[in-house]
Order: C-alpha cells, then sequence, then structure tokens
C-alpha cells in the first residue's frame, strides 16, 4: 500500500482549511482574486503569489514560537505541581488554554494571510498588497523607484525563497505643523517569500532602466512638448486694429 504523496497532504490540507474555516473567510472578505493594473494589450502584466514554501516557512516560524512558549509554560506548569500541586491541578486547563487557544488562531492566521497576498508587475509599475484584518495595496511606479534589492535570511535559504525590496525617492519635502518640513520617506514596497527573487530584480531593474529611459510614466508632460505652438485665432490683427494704431501715429507724429 503506498502512501499519499505531499501533493494529496497539501490538497486535503486545503480542503479542510476552506471547509472549516470558510465562514472565517466570507465573515473578514478575504479578496481570493489577484488586484489589478492598467495595462495595454501585449505588455507585461504578471500577478502572482508568494511560493509555497513561503507558507511552509511561516509554519517553521509558527512552530518554533509555539515549542519556545509552550516550553516556557511547560516549565512553570512542572514547577508548579511540585512546589503547589493543588494549584497546578487547578491552573492546568488554564495554563494549556494559554498555549492552544491563541496557537490556533495564529495558525490559522498564517493561511489566511498567504491568501491575501499578491503581487502584480507590469511595464510601467508594480502593485503589492497583503494585510489580513486591514488590508494594505502599495503601488510602485518603476520611474520613482531608487533602490532594489534582494534579501535573504539564513531560515529562508534553507526554504529557498526570498524577498525584493523596491523602495522610491523621498518623495519631496513635507509639512510638520511648526513651520517647517522634512523630507518624504517614499515608497517601500516588498514581493515577500518568492522562490526567483533574483529574476524578479532582474525584471523589476529592465522596467525601471526603461521607464527612465523612455519617460514611461510622464505621458501629460511628454504629450504636452509634442504638440506644435499655435497662436491663438482670437490674437490675430485685424484691420480695424491697424487703422486705430495708424491714427495714433499720425497724431504722436503730428504732437
Amino acid at each position: 500500500m503506498t502512501s499519499p504523496s505531499p501533493a494529496t497532504h497539501r490538497e486535503a490540507a486545503q480542503w479542510v482549511y476552506r471547509g472549516l474555516w470558510s465562514w472565517l473567510v466570507r465573515w473578514l472578505r478575504v479578496p481570493d482574486q489577484a488586484p489589478t493594473l492598467p495595462a495595454s494589450p501585449g505588455q507585461l502584466h504578471e500577478s502572482f503569489q508568494p511560493s509555497r514554501e513561503f507558507l511552509s516557512y511561516m509554519k517553521f516560524n509558527f512552530w518554533l514560537g509555539l515549542s519556545i512558549v509552550g516550553g516556557i509554560l511547560l516549565i512553570v506548569w512542572i514547577v508548579l505541581l511540585f512546589m503547589a500541586p493543588t494549584w497546578g491541578i487547578a491552573l492546568t486547563a488554564q495554563i494549556w488554554g494559554i498555549v492552544l487557544v491563541p496557537a490556533i488562531i495564529a495558525y490559522v492566521s498564517i493561511h489566511l494571510r498567504y491568501d491575501t497576498m499578491w503581487y502584480v508587475v507590469t511595464d510601467r509599475s508594480m502593485r503589492v498588497r497583503r494585510g489580513l484584518w486591514i488590508i494594505h495595496e502599495v503601488t510602485i511606479t518603476f520611474e520613482n523607484v531608487q533602490t532594489v534589492k534582494v534579501s535573504q535570511g539564513p531560515v529562508q535559504r534553507w526554504f529557498g525563497i526570498g524577498d525584493v525590496e523596491v523602495r522610491t525617492a523621498g518623495g519631496g519635502m513635507i509639512p510638520t505643523g511648526n513651520g517647517g518640513a522634512v523630507e518624504g520617506t517614499g515608497h517601500h514596497g516588498v514581493i515577500e517569500g518568492v522562490a526567483n527573487a533574483s529574476e524578479i530584480r532582474d525584471l523589476i531593474l529592465s522596467q525601471l532602466k526603461l521607464a527612465k529611459t523612455t519617460g514611461v510614466g510622464d505621458e501629460t508632460h511628454s504629450h504636452a512638448a509634442a504638440q506644435p505652438l499655435v497662436a491663438p485665432s482670437d490674437c490675430s490683427i485685424r484691420t480695424e486694429h491697424l487703422e486705430l494704431l495708424r491714427e495714433i501715429r499720425d497724431q504722436l507724429a503730428s504732437a
């Protein structure tokens, strides 16, 4: 008898997750579709989520944190049983409730967080969406991008994933309220938990170079510069204007 494949386990886990917690998904109105960005037909428009290994990475951090917290509470409970057995037995349910209830909520939140994370990359910009209770979307135009870098911690390398960090320029001066102003920090977007972080970085850098070369994003300025300068029709000199100018000239000459 053959054991079920990992893919079968993942499908079963997803079925249980959707079946038992579908009411929570509906209540939180978790979007199940990627955000959109305007793009012309034939242009680059890629929508994707983090790697499935990113979900495993988050679960690893979850189990690691739970083991530490649970281990500490277990030691406290055992000491309490030896030092004050009556109190130790009486507080057994409360102590394990402190561990299990938040753990269940956090475990489900990991799946919900993964479901809400979407990234969209086009020729001109990128959009990052994440969040559970409050969903945040950040849109960054490539023309304004200042730095693009890949970050990857040791645990991320073990799971074969990385993050692509995109940061724009300062974004002008922001009033401080006391008559002064400080330079803005710009926008910061992170494409988190992807298996091809270097490829995504190179793609954004190529689009950034193209945007800065062609002036993509400043369509209003380029369109206005391309328009010919035409004098308004009501500025043309009419016959009566010429007659009036001649009369003024003759009066000045006779004076």
